[in-house]
């Protein structure tokens, strides 16, 4: 593991939650790795005080639990979390590309399409790394153009709350990649049309199937 960079100005708690949180999301710190006190002081040259006090807030965050005999061990998410996660997604989510479909501009229209392209291209040329990161642009984007005074926002805080880490995306695996990126398309076909019901039933399916693929199948 890399050794953390020196510490920035603030409380010692605020660096080391900082630096354990970014480890967290980077997957370097993996689900189910034990977090022990003693090791991490040591690492970031501070005393147990400090670190105590960043893990209280990693678990606040749901970052972070405990378990009996193994003290602070990364959140793994569980098939239920990971279900009523996407439900919640899909609630958000379908609701900003709703509203998107009747709020969006030409210039928003053109990045979305910008980044859908830039999407096809590393699918193409192999660059599955590439995926996530720009997956999460363009639904950030639909959000902005759907919801900029408040869901926006609240996805973004989904998402920093429950992050995955790059090496467990499920852009990694071809097939996929390819079932995601047609219903990309079919999105901005619905923002292009300025047809709210199918941009909202479409986001809605597409986070089934995110879903789906992590083993979280939803109830009819």
């Amino acid at each position: 593991m890399a050794l953390a960079p020196p510490g920035p100005p603030g409380s010692k708690a605020d660096y080391v939650h900082a630096v354990l949180r970014q480890e967290i999301m980077r997957g370097e710190l993996a689900a189910g790795a034990a977090v022990p006190q003693d090791e991490i002081a040591r690492r970031l040259g501070v005393s147990i005080t400090p670190v105590r006090e960043a893990l209280r807030r990693l678990e606040s965050e749901g970052l972070v639990s405990y378990r009996a005999h193994r003290g602070a061990t990364v959140s793994e998410l569980s098939q239920e979390a990971a279900r009523e996660l996407y439900l919640l997604r899909g609630a958000v989510e379908g609701l900003t590309a709703r509203l998107a479909a009747t709020r969006i501009t030409d210039d928003q229209l053109e990045r979305l399409r910008v980044l859908h392209a830039r999407m096809l291209d590393a699918q193409h040329e192999g660059r599955s790394g590439d995926l996530a990161p720009l997956s999460r642009e363009l639904h950030d984007a639909i959000a902005l153009a759907g919801g900029p005074a408040f869901l926006a926002g609240h996805l973004r805080s989904i998402w920093r709350e429950n992050p995955v880490p790059p090496d467990t995306s499920l852009w990694h695996d071809h097939a996929n990649a390819e079932i995601f990126l047609r219903e990309h398309e079919d999105l901005l076909a619905a923002l292009e049309a300025h047809d709210p019901d199918a941009a909202e039933c479409i986001m809605k399916l597409h986070l089934e199937h995110s879903a789906a693929a992590r083993g979280a199948t939803f109830e009819n």
